[in-house]
């Protein structure tokens, strides 16, 4: 059983999990199979008067393969009050989630990762990282790096400085959900 929240009051602890440990974002595939991704980046807030988290990737990731088939995705972050055992064992999960791709791994059985299923969108909440935004997305952009200042581009971008392409799509997903998976 679920908890139904507003994302808004957690919306410190969540962009404090991103600038730390990061979150995930997972989305599911036209096999049906979840694939849950770290990120590092991402955004709440409010525009075109819709609540929204947007959530960039990699434009190389086997997720953003994904994220332009489904048009919909999970936000999962642990809670605030997780004990140490959750916190460890949510650590695991992610630093695996950032380091493996869903093209060679099934991250979902290798890690044992509990699913519960989406309340509004085909993506699955994780039990172990149960605050969860269910979002659809409204809007995608890809990021134009040329407009960025060049320290910003080159820390971020270095590739981009040999010609590599490599920036990120910026997916714009309205809340549509916002609970404690149970």
């Amino acid at each position: 059983m679920s908890q139904k929240i507003d994302a808004f009051e957690y919306a410190p602890h969540i962009m404090k999990e991103l600038r730390g440990h990061g979150a995930l974002i997972t989305v599911t595939g036209a096999d049906g199979v979840a694939n849950p991704m770290t990120i590092g980046w991402g955004m709440l807030g409010i525009e075109w008067s819709t609540p929204q988290f947007i959530a960039y990737v990699n434009k190389t990731r086997y997720t953003h393969e994904l994220l332009e088939q489904a048009n919909e995705f999970t936000v999962n972050v642990p809670l605030p009050d997780a004990d140490e055992a959750a916190r460890a064992r949510a650590n695991k999960i992610l630093a695996f989630c950032g380091s493996k791709s869903g093209r060679d791994v099934n991250k979902t059985e290798e890690l044992g990762l509990t699913l519960v299923p989406g309340e509004e969108v085909s993506a699955p909440a994780i039990k172990e990282l149960p605050l969860t935004l269910e979002c659809r997305i409204i809007y995608r952009r890809d990021q134009d790096i040329s407009l960025m200042p060049d320290d910003l581009r080159l820390r971020c971008y270095p590739a981009s400085a040999e010609g590599v392409d490599i920036y990120h799509t910026e997916y714009y997903g309205k809340i549509v959900a916002a609970y404690i998976a149970g």
